[in-house]
């Protein structure tokens, strides 16, 4: 009791300072800088990343875009170069005016040059900027050139991917979040017995959410993906604390004439039951930490650190702010729409066999989608907006007009020999799918003196170590066919220069995806052993982690499994964290249920009626947060643009809807059968001779 007695007694202080927190937490989350560049989450060692380094240490650029120009006469074009360079951060500009003055016709250019710059209607300019891929200034500069340019210009690469990427998610974010709130709302208002108590449910989760989203300033930056998903996932699964402490306290109140007193029982019971539950939940998070790709210990760390301030809002402001407005919450109370459950427990107990029968017959269909859905997630960010965004349109013009769906970039020695250059030049264009390879080359070669080159062309080109070449390709950045291709161009390139980098959006493509694929393997088996040592502890069994995480398992299968079946491709993200979110935010429900049953045969209670009355008992908590998980996720999913997005929230939703079922009828049908197992390898489970001998007399 004395921790709830100190919590009551200090209510008014607690809130005071939680409300004080709340501001200094605004000018955290205001502060956090938000990353919105996947490939920024490689490992720092990886060939790519340090190519990309390179680029921007010794020859100051970082980002790469190709701006296209269409119907506009080349005076005009010249003027917009110009007025382009003086952007701030944008490095150097190449264009037919970088050789050769405007009055000279394009024609006499070497025509590997011309085609690469020209189509019908269209011509093209390359820009370097001075600034990396994903960094703010540069998306400033992305804009500031989209101003300048106007409608008859597309801005094409990975910082203008990035740039709409932000806005769209600034737009969409808080949009988000009064889409959950809303819906979860609703929903406890439907299906808990106050008009009131969702709203202090939420304010409470809010300034955890606040707090949450303040402290992450420590981290110095966070995602787009955590900080669209954080505060959803946050509201979602810490609503079960909150639903538990209201309960209890309900039930403290028939037993105590003081409401703080019986405020103070609820407290010290909902936190043996919360710190247990939200273990779980944090393991799963935590799992998330594991991986290479960092993007997943971003939101791991964000997400754990979210559960705790969850867990200690529900036991010091919500009870506060329960006592506070007791009067209020108790005049607003209603019936609510989940009645006894005593039928249907117990028709779920007489006929366990059948349900039995539906877990063998679905794991083989379920594992079966599960394991191939991860062989057609796409990892293409640009697959992931709608297609009338900027950048879209501007890949689509590059893609059509001059057949360039993807550009890398070669790092060469500067010491490497013409001769060598030129040799590997002309293998490296005999690959499948390269369109050409440009450098100085491609200029010297056309019988122009390199002495004589603009210094625009040199510097652009050449730094005292390297040498700079272009790759334009026509397969798409994360397709099989560029991986194949940038595996060709790697073996020419280190046939001739054992030093050098290809380097460029697909290469970093190509190592995110071998870098996820181990890390899904990884932090399923993470968080699988993690969370089977957690339930075997608080339960001190070994049969029961077993089956509570293959039941749970079965849930995350068959919804992993659906996209397979219904032909659907998913962000190469999400099957990563769902299947350790699910596991982690839905498990609580099999723990809550297997408590009771625990509790029921030590009460010296029956197989059959200590299952049936854990059942009847669970099932309205267990629709209640799965209910609640569903809401707060499924709104955002039908309204996000952003596939990613959308994606992982539509899985949250479904999971949590499957994982519901698979506990209310798959979960007892175990208890059922291996109730005897359960008992010779669990502790507590004995039952109390003096209990046994009063129920059966």
């Amino acid at each position: 009791m004395k921790f709830g007695k100190v919590v009551m007694k200090y209510r008014i202080p607690i809130l005071i300072i939680a409300v004080i927190l709340m501001v200094p937490s605004v000018f955290g989350m205001t502060s956090t800088r938000i990353n919105y560049d996947m490939l920024n989450y490689l490992p720092e060692d990886m060939d790519t990343v340090v190519g990309q380094n390179i680029l921007l240490d010794d020859y100051g650029k970082g980002a790469f875009s190709f701006v296209i120009l269409e119907d506009m006469p080349l005076k005009d074009v010249s003027t917009l170069k110009s007025k382009i360079e003086q952007v701030e951060h944008v490095d150097t500009v190449l264009w037919y005016d970088s050789i050769a003055d405007i009055s000279v016709p394009m024609e006499l250019l070497p025509d590997k040059i011309y085609k690469a710059f020209n189509s019908e209607d269209s011509t093209m300019m390359a820009i370097f900027f001075d600034t990396s891929t994903s960094s703010d200034d540069t998306m400033d500069t992305i804009r500031e050139i989209r101003s300048i340019t106007g409608e008859q210009c597309f801005v094409s690469g990975m910082s203008a991917l990035v740039t709409d990427l932000k806005d769209l998610s600034e737009k969409e974010e808080p949009i988000y979040v009064a889409i959950a709130v809303i819906l979860a709302c609703a929903a406890m208002m439907l299906f808990m017995d106050s008009w009131l108590i969702p709203f202090i449910f939420l304010a409470s989760i809010g300034m955890s959410i606040l707090l949450n989203m303040g402290t992450n300033y420590f981290l110095g930056e966070i995602s787009y993906i955590t900080k669209a998903l954080s505060a959803v996932l946050q509201l979602a699964v810490t609503m079960d604390y909150s639903i538990f402490l209201w309960h209890s306290y309900n039930e403290q109140r028939e037993r105590y004439a003081d409401h703080t007193e019986a405020m103070a029982t609820a407290i010290n019971e909902t936190l043996v039951s919360v710190i247990g539950s939200s273990l779980t939940t944090v393991a799963g998070f935590a799992a998330l930490c594991f991986m290479s790709f960092t993007l997943g210990r971003d939101l791991g760390i964000v997400m754990a650190k979210g559960v705790l301030f969850g867990v200690v809002g529900c036991i010091t402001t919500l009870p506060a702010l329960i006592i506070l407005l007791d009067g209020p919450l108790h005049k607003t109370k209603h019936k609510t729409l989940l009645h006894s459950m005593d039928k249907l427990a117990g028709r779920v107990t007489k006929v366990f066999p059948v349900f039995l029968a539906v877990f063998v017959i679905l794991i083989a269909p379920a594992y079966y989608g599960y394991s191939k859905t991860n062989d057609d997630v796409y990892y293409d960010m640009g697959e992931s907006l709608p297609e009338d965004m900027k950048y879209v349109i501007a890949n689509s013009k590059l893609s059509d007009d001059f057949d360039i769906a993807s550009t890398h970039m070669l790092l060469v020695d500067a010491n490497l020999s013409a001769r060598s250059v030129k040799s590997m030049i002309k293998s490296m264009e005999h690959v499948e799918g390269v369109k050409y390879v440009l450098g100085m080359e491609s200029v010297v070669g056309s019988r122009v003196p390199e002495e004589i080159l603009p210094e625009s062309i040199t510097n652009a080109l050449k730094s005292d170590k390297w040498k700079l070449y272009l790759v334009n390709s026509e397969y798409k950045v994360a397709s099989d066919e560029v991986n194949d291709q940038i595996v060709a161009l790697n073996t020419i390139l280190k046939q001739y220069d054992q030093s050098g980098m290809l380097i460029g959006e697909a290469p970093l493509m190509k190592d995110m995806i071998e870098t996820t694929d181990t890390d899904f393997k990884v932090v399923n088996i993470v968080s699988i052993v993690a969370i089977f040592i957690i339930i075997a502890l608080v339960q001190k069994s070994i049969s029961l982690p077993v089956i509570l995480v293959a039941v749970i398992e079965l849930a995350i299968f068959i919804n992993l499994g659906l996209p397979y079946y219904f032909n659907q491709s998913l962000p190469f993200i999400a099957p990563i964290c769902i299947s350790t979110i699910q596991l982690g935010a839905t498990v609580d429900y099999a723990i809550l249920m297997t408590t009771r049953y625990k509790a029921e045969r030590r009460g010296g209670n029956d197989k059959r009626s200590s299952v049936t009355t854990a059942l009847a008992a669970s099932i309205p908590s267990v629709i209640v947060s799965a209910l609640g998980l569903f809401a707060a996720t499924f709104g955002v999913a039908l309204y996000s643009d952003i596939d990613i997005v959308s994606s992982i929230c539509m899985l949250m939703a479904r999971g949590a809807i499957i994982s519901m079922f698979c506990v209310i009828f798959i979960l007892p049908a175990t208890f059922m059968l291996l109730d005897g197992v359960i008992c010779a390898t669990s502790a507590g489970f004995k039952p109390d001779e003096k209990k046994t001998e009063l129920n059966n007399a």
